[in-house]
């Protein structure tokens, strides 16, 4: 365990944003992690944990408490015929357990590859992207429950899964993750492939497979197409990634938008929109803030959308977190005037709110 006083947070974010922590502690082990956790709840004290600061926006005024840093480490695995259930602690890198996954010939996460962050985070924000979610291959997941100070396993189901949210992202301030366990499958290829995109690259028909190491690649290159893989030299990789989810609109509120479509931007044009399984309807975030006027490399200033990708908002040089909030809510209430809806911040706010 490693404790620094007024630490800076700004370097351990992918946004290179926010102020200094009072107290930022390092944790390497189990114990440690919940010996920081438990001593902060019983003092009283502010606690925030800190995986790889990819998907979080921190304060300009740094937090007034403890950051625990989660670098614990730990991978396992059983099989059981063709099926392999893959442990990894919470302190491990998700993309390095894709790569490794892959290597291994085991099938079920390949898509989720160069996404950033640790383990620990993906079940939070049930982390997905070209046709795959990390709730398709959860079995279980370890966590300290602060609020009955017990360490639990909790099954899939329990973990409440939902589009980029969870049991864990509901009640922050109760769920402290500590291993993830997947069911992953060995064989050859891929799962097939439901993203149009990612099968257009690789030159297969949707709900056809392709080879594994295939997959991942592709997915890797259409990703730093897109700013979202980090790259020290690319200020459009100074981002959250994805900083808007995509909307999940009730029939009658995808009907209105329809209609907003239509008056605003004439017949022949229209919302890309997939069914979500549940009567909803998935809109793109993307689109509707293009066709509100804001688009790739929008804004000027040191804050702003990316030259890359209109999801990502990132901070170009010199930013506060308050120019990078200012640029959110320009897209945000853009949006809402234009076409009536509302967009939800995917990244984790820490003392703000858009």
């Amino acid at each position: 365990m490693l404790e620094r006083r007024d630490a800076p947070l700004a370097p351990l974010t992918t946004l290179r944003l926010g102020g200094p922590a009072r107290r930022l502690v390092t944790v390497y082990d189990e114990a440690s992690l919940l010996e920081v956790v438990r001593t902060a709840d019983a003092t009283g004290e502010p606690l925030l944990v800190l995986g790889g600061g990819s998907n979080v926006v921190l304060p300009d005024a740094g937090f007034d408490g403890a950051v625990v840093r989660v670098a614990v480490h730990g991978l396992s695995g059983s099989r059981d015929g063709d099926r392999v259930r893959l442990t990894a602690a919470a302190g491990e890198d998700w993309d390095a357990l894709v790569a490794l996954s892959v290597a291994d010939g085991l099938v079920g996460i390949e898509s989720l590859a160069g996404i950033p962050g640790l383990v620990g985070a993906s079940p939070i924000q049930n982390i997905g992207a070209y046709g795959q979610e990390v709730a398709q291959t959860v079995t279980a997941v370890r966590a300290y429950d602060r609020v009955a100070g017990s360490v639990v396993e909790l099954s899939a189901e329990q973990c409440r899964f939902a589009y980029r949210s969870s049991a864990f992202k509901s009640e922050p301030q109760r769920w402290l993750v500590l291993e993830v366990s997947l069911a992953l499958s060995v064989a050859e290829v891929s799962a097939p492939v439901t993203y149009a995109e990612l099968a257009g690259v690789l030159g297969v028909r949707v709900g056809e497979r392709a080879p594994l190491s295939d997959v991942r690649e592709a997915v890797l290159a259409l990703r730093r197409g897109k700013g979202m893989v980090l790259d020290a030299a690319d200020p459009d990789t100074r981002s959250a990634g994805s900083f808007f989810t995509n909307p999940h609109l009730s029939p009658p509120a995808a009907s209105a938008l329809r209609a907003q479509v239509l008056d605003r931007c004439g017949p022949g044009v229209s919302a890309p929109e997939w069914p979500d399984g549940d009567g909803r309807v998935k809109v793109s975030a993307a689109w509707l803030i293009e066709r509100s006027g804001f688009g790739k490399g929008h804004f000027a200033g040191p804050a702003g959308i990316s030259g890359k990708h209109t999801l990502a908002l990132v901070n170009r040089g010199g930013a506060r977190t308050a120019d990078l909030l200012d640029v959110a809510r320009q897209v945000r209430d853009g949006v809402r005037a234009a076409f009536g809806v509302e967009l939800v911040p995917e990244p984790v706010l820490v003392g703000a709110a858009l």
